[in-house]
């Protein structure tokens, strides 16, 4: 038996890399390059109605196109990336092309925001279209039954980290536990 060595592709890459070398590089590297290719899918997704595109199919895309690949699960860098995408979105009164990136959940206010999106992009028909939700997703809200009565109200539970934090009227620091502010005392 002869050994074989073990070519580049069945060695274990981890973090960002560039393919087809190898050649590592970091997440902020990757994370611009993706930017620039994500704003171009999304305007390409507006651009025929109803059209989305879901969270692994823009993962792999943005792979696939910019030669930069990563082990991590796209839920880790995927939600850095639309965020800034959002806010330029609504800086530049664009409508929001992040809706058109679907998870595993819909509602009809995303669904009103598609249609904006498509528009926009002069995709929607003359009559200016309707909202669509994902297949399954009206199904899931239907099958839930609602009660006609008042139910009581249930007091929403806060854990102790995002209780509001007591803030000094003076120099607006977090006061301490005792109540007396440390900086003005």
């Amino acid at each position: 038996m002869v050994p074989v060595a073990p070519s580049h592709y069945s060695q274990e890459r981890k973090g960002f890399w560039y393919e087809p070398e190898g050649t590592p590089t970091s997440e902020s590297i990757a994370l611009e390059n993706w930017a620039r290719l994500t704003r171009d899918i999304l305007v390409r997704t507006a651009g025929t109605y109803h059209a989305v595109v879901r969270e692994p199919e823009l993962a792999e895309e943005l792979q696939a196109t910019s030669g930069i690949r990563t082990t991590r699960h796209h839920d880790s860098w995927l939600p850095k990336l639309l965020a800034p995408i959002a806010l330029l979105c609504e800086r530049t009164g664009e409508p929001p092309l992040t809706s058109l990136v679907v998870g595993t959940s819909d509602d009809l206010d995303t669904a009103r925001q598609r249609l904006e999106c498509y528009r926009w992009a002069g995709s929607a028909p003359a009559d200016g279209g309707v909202p669509a939700q994902l297949p399954g997703s009206a199904s899931r809200r239907a099958a839930r039954p609602r009660s006609t009565a008042a139910a009581p109200a249930r007091k929403r539970r806060v854990a102790k980290t995002d209780a509001p934090v007591a803030v000094c009227p003076s120099c607006f620091m977090a006061l301490p536990a005792t109540g007396v502010c440390d900086s003005c005392d």
